[in-house]
């Protein structure tokens, strides 16, 4: 019973991350919320894509996908490039304007961290680090349990 306990006690600190989150959200620009960061994000760490791959990589619908994508080309972070391979699909490429909005967002959100954590040590701030890698780690990829269930 002790050990549904601790386990009782990690989903509600779990839980209570949505509050960070929602912390964090507030910190970023009006015109780049979640969504619009995330596909920025991604394209930056995979490289150019189609969107059905950056859907994958999202975990969300093409429309849900779409919608994101069409903000970000509305805004002028993202383009969209004929895909070499097949011309009736598109390529997503970041702009120069959509790395400059990152690294916006990025410095946003190392600002609110140290701003919310300016009391914790630094060993206290490696220590959650390190832990969170492995949780995120420990649920390996979660698109591929999701594609088997």
């Amino acid at each position: 019973m002790q050990t549904l306990n601790r386990y009782e006690e990690l989903a509600r600190a779990v839980s209570a991350i949505g509050a960070v989150k929602r912390g964090l959200a507030r910190a970023l620009p009006v015109q780049c919320q979640g969504g619009a960061a995330a596909v920025l994000a991604l394209i930056k760490h995979h490289g150019d894509m189609r969107m059905s791959r950056l859907a994958e990589l999202m975990a969300v619908d093409m429309s849900v996908c779409s919608r994101h994508v069409a903000h970000t080309v509305d805004h002028g972070w993202v383009e969209r490039l004929p895909d070499p391979d097949d011309k009736r699909s598109r390529i997503l490429r970041l702009t120069d304007q959509g790395e400059a909005m990152l690294g916006e967002l990025d410095q946003r959100v190392t600002d609110a961290f140290a701003r919310h954590l300016a009391d914790w040590s630094d060993d206290d701030v490696a220590r959650l680090t390190t832990l969170l890698a492995r949780l995120r780690d420990s649920f390996g990829d979660c698109r591929a349990h999701h594609a088997r269930d």
